[in-house]
């Protein structure tokens, strides 16, 4: 076992992120010429989402920690997984951005010594959520680091990541891991059912956490299924705005059970840490850090209710993806091969050039929902298109 174990798919990555490593022990154990084998003090890691951006940051840290260039089991690969790595600082967010004040907390750190580790490394996780401030707040850091300092940053794309940061980095790119990659991984390593792994590593289109979600919960399955139901029940203008309805309300209810996991326990920690409760007088900051609470948990549930909409987005993509490849006999492998009835059935009656425009009428609510579209308005737009392409 090493760190880079979970990066399915990813042989390529790792080839570079196993390169760099060993030229940045060489630079610690002060051999010459260890500056030519691809370390840097600034990593920009890309790729579509499940591909394993964080866990390529992650394990990265880790194998620049370890005194065997990552083997997984030693105290400093398994602190720096586990977040507590003194030398490791890791920040991710579950809200819309990542604020100002978060990054100067980091530069801050980033310009320490490391205290126990070999380097000082800064992982980011959802660069593209960086304000202008943020991102202007990070950039002399990179452009000057200190010495034993490493920069990790993680985004879809480069185009995610302002120019001035992207610029200073080098970028690594993790490609969409094969669904036969994802597949073992689910039986080897969970047990999973070979025709179950299968399946959740077709429907999970190569996001390799929503394959495990998939392939463990009968639930998420269920929710899946009720999505991909509703092309085939857009009979009239009233089914598509009912339709729409239905998907605002899902992915409401879903967020919410998500949320309602963690408000509790984020609340009743601040109000322990804040002696609310307790005899005596209560602290006079302690009514602003609640509501600041109360705030960052509601930006987070409306992030959550539109990454929920958002994969419910892309599993319809995928079926009028299918759709099309019966339409126009490609010969690819079915993402949803378990309904190739009904997709036949529906490719039989429509023709390739509406089922594009059905594709273009999905792209465009995505779009719409991430440019802060009211989410039942692009929704009803979308069904109302899918009908009538």
């Amino acid at each position: 076992m090493t760190v880079w174990d979970d990066l399915v798919g990813q042989e390529p990555a790792v080839a570079v992120l196993r390169k760099a490593v060993s030229g940045a022990s060489a630079a610690v154990r002060g051999e010459s010429g260890a500056a030519v084998v691809g370390m840097t003090h600034a990593w920009l890691i890309t790729g579509p989402p499940g591909s394993g951006r964080s866990n390529a940051g992650r394990a990265f840290a880790a194998a620049l920690q370890c005194h065997q260039d990552g083997c997984g089991e030693c105290k400093n690969c398994q602190t720096v997984l586990t977040g507590a790595h003194p030398d490791v600082s890791l920040i991710r967010t579950e809200l819309l951005s990542i604020r100002v004040s978060e990054i100067r907390e980091l530069v801050r750190r980033a310009a320490m010594s490391p205290t126990q580790g070999r380097w000082q490394v800064m992982v980011i996780e959802d660069a593209d959520r960086l304000t202008e401030q943020a991102a202007d707040a990070l950039l002399k850091s990179i452009e000057e680091p200190a010495p034993r300092t490493v920069w990790v940053l993680c985004a879809p794309t480069v185009e995610d990541v302002v120019p001035t940061i992207r610029s200073r980095c080098r970028l690594l790119v993790l490609r969409t891991p094969p669904v036969n990659a994802v597949a073992q991984m689910l039986v080897t390593k969970l047990g999973i059912d070979a025709d179950l792994a299968g399946f959740a590593a077709r429907a999970a289109q190569g996001h390799i956490g929503r394959a495990r979600a998939l392939a463990r919960d009968e639930e998420v399955r269920a929710r899946r299924s009720k999505v991909l139901e509703v092309p085939f029940a857009l009979r009239d203008l009233g089914a598509c705005l009912k339709a729409a309805q239905q998907l605002v309300e899902a992915a409401k209810e879903e967020a919410k059970a998500s949320a309602e996991k963690v408000d509790e326990k984020e609340r009743a920690a601040l109000e322990q840490a804040l002696g609310v409760g307790t005899k005596g007088a209560k602290p006079r900051e302690a009514n602003a850090a609640l509501k600041e609470l109360e705030d960052q948990q509601k930006a987070r549930a409306k992030r959550w209710e539109r990454d929920v909409l958002d994969r419910s987005l892309v599993d319809l993509t995928a079926l009028y993806r299918d759709v099309l490849v019966v339409q126009t006999k490609a010969g690819t492998e079915l993402i949803n091969a378990e309904l190739t009835r009904q997709i036949d059935a529906l490719a039989g009656r429509t023709t390739p050039e509406q089922t594009i425009r059905r594709l273009a009428a999905i792209t465009g609510c995505r779009e719409a929902i991430e440019t802060n579209v009211a989410p039942l308005l692009a929704l009803e737009a979308m069904t109302i298109g899918l009908f009538e392409g």
